[in-house]
């Protein structure tokens, strides 16, 4: 079906390592557009090597925003995305008629796309027991927690970073409501229509992308990076897969290889729980990410 002649925001999302990055960009130039992340962990200036950012030659190829654009001690929610994201594509949309949105974080794509509800307000009480509970059980009692009330959200959520799982079972506790259920009501106007793209491979293959890119961020120094993060290691930015790892190294609860070996096990189900959340949208066309030339077909197709 093809859309009308508005603002188009081409959307590129699927999981980690899949090949993102480089489609978005091939699409920017196709079109003569801008690229906008939605990647919650490239935003930070001081995380690069294990955040797979766009390279310096790939960020001169193509125009990239929120890209290094806040440090790890701002505070940072979706919602705060959700409105400079917005604005932004409003200052974009003056002169480009399309523009690209690509990253593997699903919450902030729906965030530009669709809009939250306002969520509740939550007891101080309720937070800190929570709080407890994580210093008392581990964060795998909470994640299981999560898991169990709301799986729709536990499906997407990084169930490493303690902060969104505390988050979420938040509201749960004081609600009685999935989270995920403020999350799913009407859409919000938006003054754009959207194409979104999601990329796949088969298993065995993305999954060998992932181990092989680890390998790799370990050549570059990301043992290094992580090292120079450790007195800043308890902020949520650095909760994330491929630094919490390392610092368990650090801490002496595992030995390098170990620590190497849980980085891509738990970016490999990771890149799992994306995919099930991306493929609960029947508006998303998928392809393999060789597929540019058909994928830029199909985009000029929707917009003639």
């Amino acid at each position: 079906m093809n859309i009308e002649k508005q603002n188009i925001l081409i959307v590129i999302s699927g999981p980690t390592a899949v090949g993102k990055t480089a489609l978005a960009i091939k699409i920017a130039r196709a079109f003569n557009t801008d690229i906008v992340s939605a990647d919650s962990r490239q935003f930070y200036k001081e995380m690069s090597i294990g955040t797979a950012k766009p390279s310096r030659d790939e960020l001169e190829q193509a125009k990239h925003h929120f890209i290094d654009s806040i440090s790890i001690h701002q505070d940072y929610s979706v919602g705060d995305y959700e409105r400079e994201a917005l604005s932004l594509l409003n200052r974009l949309f003056e002169t480009k008629r399309v523009v690209v949105l690509t990253g593997g974080s699903g919450l902030y794509i729906k965030a530009v796309t669709e809009g939250f509800d306002d969520l509740p307000k939550v007891p101080s009480s309720v937070r800190e027991r929570l709080n407890l509970e994580l210093s008392e059980k581990g964060l795998l009692a909470l994640s299981e927690e999560l898991r169990r009330l709301d799986p729709l959200y536990y499906d997407s959520v990084d169930i490493k970073n303690p902060h969104r799982i505390i988050r979420a079972l938040e509201v749960i506790r004081t609600t009685g409501k999935p989270f995920s259920s403020y999350r799913i009501a009407d859409l919000k106007p938006r003054s754009f229509n959207r194409i979104h793209i999601s990329l796949t491979l088969e298993r065995a293959e993305l999954y060998e992308r992932i181990n092989q890119r680890v390998d790799q961020m370990m050549r570059q120094g990301l043992l290094e990076e992580a090292r120079g993060l450790v007195p800043f290691s308890d902020l949520n930015a650095l909760s994330t897969v491929g630094y919490t790892e390392l610092f368990d190294y650090f801490n002496g609860a595992s030995n390098l290889e170990e620590a190497v070996g849980l980085i891509k096990q738990n970016t490999r189900r990771f890149a799992k729980r994306q995919l099930t959340w991306f493929r609960r949208d029947p508006s998303i066309e998928w392809f393999q990410p060789c597929q540019v030339d058909a994928i830029i077909n199909y985009i000029k197709t929707r917009l003639d």
